[in-house]
């Protein structure tokens, strides 16, 4: 099939994975997928057939108008694209998180995978906490197994309770003994609307650490400090909300109140992968 052809002899292949939904928050896992697939102009390889995983009352189509005045109609879906790197080449895939037929979809998915024979999966997910936003982004990474998370300078999964998707795909893809972790970005509760790209910005640096391949963040950086100041300033119009960032700070710098070696050390290693960056395409 045309579409495994294209996951075949891949350079140095890495999966990176994230679905819109309940581990999506502030959409920033999926900006991730998102910001690379545009950067890279990645080429689609397959989409999976929405009519066997979605609920289209849950997952709407949308209509949209072209650029030629015709009218569009776009049916959920997750893809599968292929990015080229300088250095390597990335399989992404994303889309929201399927309705129906968790282990069809999974199965359909690790399939793809066994072809592509990745260095590393990689699930990318977001959640809502008490983290202010005026801090830098916790982003939690684990490994699915304690080789791997020695390896990487990550925790061994321990997470026990429900899961989405990202947990059904990760032990799938254990079974087969594909290296797989998780990084999972923290963002605030009381700003929970999309986007946040702060969010994605920090998920985008601990994936380039991960992967120790520079990743271009483009105007995310621009983007992220616009995105603090308007919370700031909606956060000074109300005197509760104020204190309650206040305390939130308060707690997080007592907890964390200087940068840690590790996070220095990578954010030195980021800079001069970057500076050494050659064309993002090849």
């Amino acid at each position: 099939m045309s579409e495994l052809k294209s996951l075949k002899n891949l350079r140095r292949p890495a999966v990176v994975a994230a679905f819109g939904g309940w581990g999506d928050a502030g959409d920033a896992a999926s900006g991730v997928i998102d910001h690379l697939a545009a950067l890279t102009s990645a080429k689609l390889a397959f989409a999976i057939d929405p009519d066997d995983y979605y609920d289209f009352q849950v997952n709407r189509p949308t209509v949209s108008t072209t650029s030629g005045g015709e009218r569009s109609l776009q049916w959920p879906t997750t893809e599968v694209l292929v990015a080229h790197l300088a250095e390597r080449d990335l399989v992404l895939i994303g889309g929201p998180e399927p309705n129906f037929h968790w282990r069809g979809f999974s199965t359909a998915l690790v399939s793809a995978m066994r072809t592509v024979k990745p260095e590393i999966v990689v699930m990318l997910g977001s959640m809502l906490t008490d983290a202010p936003h005026s801090r830098p982004v916790p982003v939690h990474g684990s490994a699915a197994t304690p080789a791997l998370a020695e390896t990487l300078g990550l925790e061994v999964s321990s997470y026990e309770g429900p899961t989405g998707i990202h947990g059904v795909l990760a032990a799938d893809c254990a079974v087969i003994g594909l290296p797989t972790a998780s990084l999972w970005a923290s963002v605030p509760h009381y700003v929970a609307e999309p986007p946040n790209p702060k969010a994605t910005l920090a998920l985008l640096d601990r994936l380039e650490d991960l992967l120790d391949t520079p990743l271009d963040p483009g105007d995310l950086p621009e983007q992220a400090v616009q995105w603090e100041t308007q919370v700031n300033d909606l956060a000074a119009e109300d005197s509760d909300i104020s204190a309650y960032i206040s305390a939130l700070e308060e707690r997080r710098d007592e907890n964390q109140p200087e940068p840690q070696g590790d996070a220095i050390a990578a954010e030195i290693q980021r800079y001069l992968r970057r500076r050494n960056q050659g064309p993002s395409q090849r």
